[in-house]
């Protein structure tokens, strides 16, 4: 398949290798970063675009998306598949997938889990929205890149999915690092407290498989000194996008919303940009009540 490939960042980079190594021609297109080996290289988002089967985007936001998506989509032949794989807001996905189908083309929205482990891995999670025919166009490309694609519903669904997904993970990080920290102040040894969180009714994939605590559970980046495999700025970045869209659904969201302000102050007040959104731990572990 002819895969045009637009933004080949920490993410995106590795996918289109990945495709690269399954035997397709991809064609990449990045302001900064060059394409993998094996995959040439446009002067233009539309120059990857042209002739391709399927153009694939991996974005920092919805205006980026919208913006790129207006170059390419003149470019694209009949019945090619336009896939955006950025995690951007719902109504951005919408407008770009109607603008699609207005231009003859398939369009789907494709936000993906697993950070950049999973990108080179190949073992992300796909939640997708848009039509049926074009899934199934690109759903051999989501078998390449990840381990599960799962078809969510119609342009915007899968937006939608990565929002409320992310919102769930934002927050159980945060009360998952407020047990450690409280654990520490009442005496309780950490491995103690995993041991039976981790089999008890606490448990979740925040302290199962990415235990914010060095040095307990499976590796993470707690034990790489909260070097980002997600950082804080992206999970806040897609804590806020969860609040844009409850206020557009009229969705009471209060753990939401306090997350979102909670990694805004990390963030932007203390220190948190560039650093793991698990390591919310050390904050709270510096911290006292007042």
């Amino acid at each position: 398949m002819k895969i045009g490939f637009i933004g080949l960042g920490n993410m995106g980079g590795p996918m289109a290798a990945n495709l690269v190594k399954a035997g397709h021609e991809v064609t990449g297109f990045d302001l900064v970063t060059a394409p993998p080996e094996g995959a040439a290289r446009a002067a233009s988002a539309a120059e990857a675009a042209k002739g391709a089967d399927v153009v694939i985007t991996m974005l920092p936001n919805g205006a980026i998306l919208q913006a790129v998506a207006a170059e390419v989509i003149p470019a694209m032949k009949s019945g090619a598949v336009l896939c955006d794989c950025s995690t951007v807001d719902v109504e951005s996905a919408r407008a770009v997938a109607e603008k699609a189908a207005s231009a003859g083309l398939g369009a789907l929205d494709a936000p993906v889990s697993g950070g950049i482990g999973g990108a080179a891995a190949g073992t992300l999670t796909f939640m997708v929205g848009g039509a049926d025919a074009a899934f199934a166009t690109v759903k051999p490309l989501f078998d390449i890149m990840g381990q599960k694609a799962v078809h969510c519903g119609d342009a915007g669904a899968g937006q939608a999915a990565k929002i409320c997904n992310n919102m769930i993970l934002g927050v159980t990080m945060i009360a998952t690092c407020e047990a450690f920290a409280l654990a520490d102040k009442l005496g309780l040894d950490r491995q103690k407290m995993f041991d039976v969180v981790s089999t008890s009714s606490g448990y979740s994939w925040s302290m199962n498989a990415y235990c914010p605590a060095p040095g307990v559970g499976p590796q993470s980046p707690s034990d790489n000194g909260y070097k980002p495999g997600f950082a804080a700025e992206l999970m806040l970045k897609d804590l806020r996008l969860s609040q844009q869209a409850a206020e557009a659904a009229d969705a009471d969201t209060p753990m939401g919303q306090l997350a979102a302000e909670l990694y805004t102050r990390f963030v932007e007040h203390e220190n948190g940009k560039g650093m793991d959104f698990s390591a919310m731990l050390p904050r709270f572990e510096q911290r006292s009540r007042g």
